[in-house]
């Protein structure tokens, strides 16, 4: 029996728990992972790193899973635009059983491999597509058999599981393995073996943007204002890089879209907003390698 699937044998009379202590129990687990992602943490850097050239040379990032591990994947590719300004066609899902199965349960679809199979293949991928591969068991037909077709095609493939010597890892290219054990509720992987992918995901992907220079410091100056939320943090992000007073950047910003990068740029280096850009473009969008540069 899978590692995910073995009922634990500590809180054994959990439906007998008073609520307070049953909410503390079920919280408390949740730390074992973070452990898990903890130890996965040089198969992620390496992950990050082999992605890295692939993604720069136009690649795609492509997220494939079934239940908790699919939806868990299309949550972090959609959160990449607003975030990151990450085009949504560079973040593609697959989730078994469509788009409908990110609100009620198809049941089977995760039973077949062929269906993975033609749905990545639809999706033609390439040698400088990067394919994340998640699921808790690491034994999901629909996602093996996506799987196989993207490393037929040459892409780099990420397997993340939650059991040890998962086939999901063992065939991938990279094995992300997120031993998080027995669940509290047994066999409930939307608990510790979801938030360990969660993290995982957050993970990867964050700290591929970041070395993709869209983060500078720890600002994230590529963010993409799709609503006033966002835009009013545009002018703080652009305020603290440059110490200048909000009249000034929101101007700056006017000028430019909202485009923090550009912003910082024009003001620091006193250049126009289309200058700015240009100088931008000849440092392949490297914010503090254009503050660096002579103009």
């Amino acid at each position: 029996m899978l590692n995910t699937e073995t009922p634990s044998h500590l809180h054994t009379n959990l439906d007998l728990y008073p609520t307070a202590q049953l909410a503390e129990a079920i919280i408390d687990d949740q730390f074992n992972a973070l452990q898990a992602v903890r130890k996965a943490a040089p198969a992620l850097a390496q992950a990050v790193d082999e992605a890295v050239p692939r993604i720069e040379a136009g690649g795609r990032l492509i997220y494939v899973g079934a239940g908790t591990s699919g939806r868990l994947g299309v949550l972090d590719g959609v959160e990449l635009l607003p975030t990151f300004s990450w085009p949504n066609e560079r973040a593609l899902s697959l989730l078994a059983g469509g788009k409908q199965a990110m609100f009620v349960a198809v049941e089977g679809a995760e039973d077949d491999a062929e269906t993975g199979s033609a749905e990545m293949h639809a999706l033609a991928p390439g040698i400088h597509d990067v394919v994340l591969l998640i699921a808790a068991s690491g034994t999901t037909p629909y996602v093996l058999g996506a799987l196989d077709t993207a490393k037929k095609a040459g892409a780099l493939t990420i397997g993340i599981a939650n059991n040890p010597d998962a086939p999901v890892c063992t065939r991938s290219a990279i094995a992300v393995t997120l031993d998080t054990g027995s669940e509290i509720i047994s066999g409930s992987t939307r608990l510790k073996a979801g938030t360990a992918q969660k993290i995982a995901l957050n993970t990867f992907s964050s700290a591929l943007m970041v070395r993709l220079h869209k983060v500078y410091g720890n600002l994230m100056v590529d963010v993409k204002p799709t609503n006033i939320k966002l835009l009013k943090r545009t002018v703080s992000l652009t305020m603290h890089a440059t110490g200048k007073d909000e009249a000034l950047c929101r101007s700056i910003l006017e000028e430019c879209d909202f485009h923090v990068k550009t912003a910082i740029v024009a003001i620091e280096k006193q250049l126009s907003v289309a200058a700015a850009g240009d100088l931008l473009d000849q440092h392949g969008g490297n914010l503090r390698q254009a503050l660096s540069a002579q103009v």
